[in-house]
């Protein structure tokens, strides 16, 4: 018979040679960690469209996950074209515009010239830019060129950042392809090491994660459409780049405001004072609470997640994962709270049984 010394490193070692493995493995993978998460996001968002499309097919999985993966990088892609395009116009009409705004500043309202402290300082400003015109764009250009490096480093990270896009169309392809095989794989190895209990875990943290992803993206398209509506009325150049602006800051945590600020700002360049008040009274008192109101609406209506869960998660994950974190930080802690509640909803019907 084997001692009991051969038997424990029978066991041990297998175990150690799984754990370097999966380390390996993990130093390997560790560079592709956004993409793949990007990819995993965006699959489960668009899984009911993909399932459709493969129908069609008659469940030709290559061709099927194709098609599904072209629509998706199209529907990323064209916006994200569209907006460069229209932000460098933009930009083409943003210089000369400050420029007559520095050289001949509109006279500050007088509801603005009321209010304590800041009308003041837009009166003193007001005066500075009209006896010195050209110190603010002397100011503007010694700033230009002491970033440039900076601005290179941008430029650099946003070619970074298009590699990073076309690495998440490429593991998309394969998601729609096998994710039926890899979520059933999943569900078999779970069970091994949890139970048939995995199965209750996967669904509660599936409805969770639905309701995550969902909320957060339907709140920040309504935002979106209803600043896009402001912007117009207000007669913005391109209320449509704006809206667009707005609805991807609208999946930050207070992140609107950066959007009709700026909008608002242009519009003040161009003298449209009472517009520029109007488009930051709009989003102030709408936009921004929409996000107070619609995001726990939508996800309480899937899921019972409390809204300061998805904050922390929103919040914490933007600082520990940076962009793809606004979805992951919040879907881990949700995981984490629907595995919660089912567990301790067992052990109350073990408890019962007993």
């Amino acid at each position: 018979m084997l001692s009991a010394k051969t038997k424990i490193s029978r066991r041990i070692v297998p175990w150690l040679a799984l754990g370097g493995l999966i380390a390996l493995a993990s130093m390997v993978v560790a560079p592709f960690l956004a993409p793949i998460a990007w990819a995993g996001v965006l699959a489960y968002a668009s899984w009911p469209v993909a399932e459709r499309i493969r129908r069609w097919c008659n469940n030709k999985d290559t061709l099927a996950a194709f098609l599904a993966t072209a629509l998706l990088a199209l529907t990323l892609f064209l916006p994200l074209i569209w907006l460069v395009w229209l932000a460098q116009l933009e930009l083409g009409h943003l210089f000369p515009a400050l420029q007559a705004f520095l050289a001949n500043p509109p006279p500050v309202p007088e509801t603005l010239r009321s209010l304590p402290w800041l009308g003041e300082w837009l009166m003193q400003q007001q005066a500075h830019f009209t006896a010195n015109p050209n110190g603010a764009s002397l100011v503007f250009k010694n700033w230009l060129a002491a970033h440039t490096a900076d601005l290179s480093m941008l430029a650099g990270g946003l070619g970074k950042s298009l590699a990073k896009m076309i690495f998440v169309v490429v593991i998309l392809f394969f998601f729609f392809r096998d994710g039926t095989r890899i979520v059933r794989e999943l569900r078999h190895v779970l069970e091994r090491f949890i139970g048939a209990h995995v199965h209750d875990y996967l669904h509660a943290a599936g409805t969770t994660t639905r309701a995550v992803v969902y909320g957060i993206l339907l709140t920040a398209l309504v935002q979106g459409v209803v600043a896009g509506l402001g912007y117009w009325v207000a007669g913005l150049s391109s209320p449509v780049m704006f809206g667009v602006l707005t609805m991807i800051l609208a999946l930050i945590p207070f992140g609107t405001p950066l959007a009709w600020g700026a909008a608002g700002l242009l519009l003040l360049l161009q003298g449209e004072t009472g517009a520029a008040i109007g488009v930051w009274i709009w989003g102030a008192a709408i936009v921004s609470q929409l996000d107070n109101v619609l995001r726990p609406l939508f996800i309480s209506s899937i899921s019972p997640i409390p809204f300061l869960l998805v904050l922390f998660g929103v919040l914490g994950g933007l600082l520990a994962f940076g962009l793809v974190g606004l979805f992951i930080g919040p879907i881990v802690l949700s995981v984490v709270w629907a595995v919660w509640r089912e567990w301790t909803a067992h052990l109350d019907e073990v408890t019962a049984v007993n």
